[in-house]
């Protein structure tokens, strides 16, 4: 599904950062689009960034349902820092409906991720993908082994040398006959 990713910049709130940008929305079924400004109130102005495809794979449909659960159920935006100047200082890269692949991009340190809260029609969409491809997975506890491990000596000395003690034994000093 195409999701047009809309950003806000807004003055800085500081002296060392002349704007302040984030994630505000998601339009679901958006057109392309490359930096379109939306509206302006103020010295605020809110683009729509980029239109990127939101896909959903049933591997990842306990992640779905995670984020289904959340008190605000999320998509998650994430960039990168853009290589060429242009309206904003990064590039949007991905759309995902999984905390848990967002997490994975946040790890590395050169990206970032921005949590925007899913339209309703959304949440439907991806509740019913979760509906249809969750499988619960039954949890099948370890069972030991019955066989005693710490009766067999393994690794003391080589069975390739007749010794009469261990190998790995603590050197003694030899005494000379009296």
């Amino acid at each position: 599904m195409p999701l047009g990713i809309v950003f806000r910049r807004e003055p800085g709130a500081t002296r060392w950062a002349a704007w302040h940008w984030r994630a505000v929305a998601v339009i679901p079924g958006a057109p392309p689009a490359n930096w379109k400004v939306l509206r302006q109130h103020g010295d605020a102005t809110e683009y729509h960034a980029a239109t990127l495809t939101l896909e959903l794979h049933a591997t990842e449909a306990e992640a779905y349902r995670v984020a289904l659960s959340m008190e605000v159920p999320s998509v998650y935006v994430m960039m990168r820092e853009a290589e060429e100047d242009g309206i904003a200082p990064f590039e949007v890269i991905g759309v995902t409906a999984s905390p848990y692949l967002a997490e994975d991009y946040t790890c590395s340190g050169d990206q970032t991720v921005e949590k925007v809260a899913m339209p309703e029609g959304l949440v439907a969409w991806v509740q019913a993908f979760t509906d249809a491809h969750f499988k619960e997975e039954v949890f099948i506890k370890r069972q030991r082994d019955k066989q005693r491990r710490d009766l067999v000596e393994d690794g003391i000395g080589d069975p390739r040398i007749s010794q009469l003690t261990d190998v790995y034994r603590a050197p003694t000093r030899r005494r000379a006959a009296p």
